[in-house]
């Protein structure tokens, strides 16, 4: 049983078309999750998970706490897309649009706008159906092999 995680009281559908499971994204994603992926360009990343109950605030919205982890993981996937490179946040920006609900699918892309040897840009948003639900933008500290 993953205790905590709500997984089997709360089971999302089947993922978007040409989205599959995100694993090994470390402890705090994956108790978040599921998220999943879809395969893009170099330097864009695309990324789903479907709004549970516990994702949400006590008037049945995801919780803005939410949808910031989940659009930093965006980012940072852009960057290591266009970069190779893990990262680590070090500024994210983000603006709040419109509300996402308990049983949506919650979208987000994103796109590396710039790397230097250290540090790289990304702008993203998240959506569902035809609304923007928030647009961030992050600045990332690029890690040496080791880091």
């Amino acid at each position: 049983m993953n205790r905590g995680t709500g997984r089997e009281d709360e089971p999302s559908p089947a993922p978007p078309e040409g989205y599959v499971l995100s694993e090994g994204r470390g402890g705090f994603s994956t108790a978040n999750g599921p998220y999943f992926y879809r395969e893009g360009d170099g330097r864009t990343a695309e990324q789903a998970f479907f709004a549970l109950k516990r994702h949400a605030n006590g008037l049945g919205l995801v919780h803005g706490g939410m949808l910031s982890a989940f659009m930093d993981g965006v980012l940072a996937g852009a960057v290591w897309r266009g970069t190779g490179k893990t990262a680590v946040t070090i500024h994210l920006s983000i603006d709040f649009l419109h509300m996402a609900r308990v049983g949506e699918w919650v979208m987000g892309e994103a796109r590396l706008t710039r790397a230097t040897r250290e540090v790289a840009f990304a702008d993203g948003r998240a959506y569902v159906g035809g609304h923007d639900v928030v647009r961030c933008s992050g600045v990332f500290k690029l890690m040496s092999r080791g880091g």
